[in-house]
């Protein structure tokens, strides 16, 4: 699973490179950002997902609801703070127009309650996902003990209850939210109204279905209910279902409808994680890769708006000299993110808030069996 993390950023990557750039011109350049404009939101629902899958998979019975909140503030807080004073100096720099209220919701990782595309964009674009993420854990120590309660013959319906609502948040967006006025940014301009992608894919309650489907998706390997799908067939699936989004409406295709895809794939690389099986998702390399996936997340747009700038907006390339480009790009983000991941995360969790997983119960494998993912390795997005 850690090497699927960085897999699931590289595709945020891919979608705002090529819509925050011009670096792909012409006919190649209006194509691929045509392939990859969801593909930003796909990894994030993959995000979503796995945040509550891997919480429960590593949950420990004897464990506090302060305890936890501490240790999730030490994981996200001190990356999002240092992320958040660098993207507010390219604020500062190109004179970009933000509030008060802009300035405190990201601050303080509350911008996603604010149904206003200033707001939930605010300083560091990206950030809006934490929000949501600190929500999640706000609720979890109350809702795991509810959830754990299911009897595991009732955990396959439980679950397509769960979709049913997913699928619900997608019907209330497009018949009962306003779809006035028409936004007209991103790929979607005139198809749906801002409040319309804020209900289903910035609005924290509405994506924490997805997180409580990872919740439930773990107590259903744990329990051994799983089908035996292995990691090939569930990647492709999840292909399949990204392929799919391409034909969606699309406030089905950039949220939870979409993202539910992903969760075979969640759960056959754990059983290959417990199973120790041979996987490229393995390797040293993205195993490492896959640690500094929260860090490369947090810093890539900063990257990427200050690449922009310098660059210029009306600048042209050839589609070599392109690719060269966003591959220097993506370095300097990698080379940030393990500057940040060696130097702020990794020694922040060691002393703070990293424990060795214990099983919640009956329904969790032992520690020995159990993925080899401690929850203070986990990349949040």
């Amino acid at each position: 699973m850690t090497g699927l993390r960085f897999l699931a950023a590289m595709m945020v990557f891919a979608t705002h490179i090529l819509w925050y750039t011009g670096l792909v011109p012409g006919d190649t350049g209006t194509e691929l950002r045509k392939t990859f404009a969801l593909s930003g939101s796909y990894g994030v629902g993959f995000f979503f997902i796995l945040s509550g899958f891997v919480l429960t998979w590593t949950a420990r019975s004897d464990d506090t609801a302060g305890s936890f909140w501490r240790r999730r503030l030490v994981k996200i807080g001190p990356m999002h703070l240092i992320t958040f004073g660098l993207a507010a100096l390219l604020v500062l720099e190109t004179d970009r127009p933000t509030r008060m209220v802009d300035w405190l919701a990201s601050a303080s990782m509350q911008q996603s309650w604010f149904p206003d595309i200033r707001t939930v964009s605010a300083v560091n674009g990206v950030s809006w996902s934490l929000c949501c993420e600190f929500f999640f854990y706000l609720i979890f120590p109350a809702l795991l003990p509810v959830l754990r309660r299911i009897r595991e013959e009732w955990l396959w319906p439980a679950l397509a209850g769960v979709l049913a609502l997913i699928v619900g948040v997608f019907l209330v967006a497009t018949f009962v939210v306003n779809d006035q006025p028409r936004l007209t940014a991103f790929s979607v301009s005139g198809e749906v109204s801002f409040d319309q992608v804020w209900f289903v894919y910035f609005f924290p309650p509405a994506r924490a279905l997805e997180f409580v489907l990872g919740i439930l998706l773990a107590r259903i390997v744990a329990a051994g209910r799983w089908p035996r799908i292995g990691l090939v067939p569930a990647f492709g699936l999840a292909v399949v279902g990204y392929v799919l989004t391409q034909y969606e409406p699309y406030l089905a295709g950039t949220a939870g409808v979409a993202t539910v895809w992903t969760a075979p794939l969640i759960a056959a690389a754990a059983v290959a994680d417990r199973q120790r099986t041979a996987s490229v998702f393995r390797g040293p390399t993205m195993v490492f890769l896959g640690e500094i996936s929260f860090a490369f997340y947090m810093v890539h747009w900063i990257v990427i708006v200050q690449a922009a700038d310098m660059i210029g907006p009306t600048r042209t390339f050839s589609s070599g000299t392109g690719v060269l480009l966003i591959l220097a790009v993506l370095g300097v983000a990698l080379a940030c993110s393990a500057l940040l991941y060696r130097c702020v995360e990794t020694p922040l969790v060691r002393r703070f808030g990293r424990h060795r997983p214990k099983s919640i119960g009956a329904d969790l494998p032992p520690p020995a069996t159990a993925p080899v993912m401690a929850e203070g390795r986990r990349a949040t997005h």
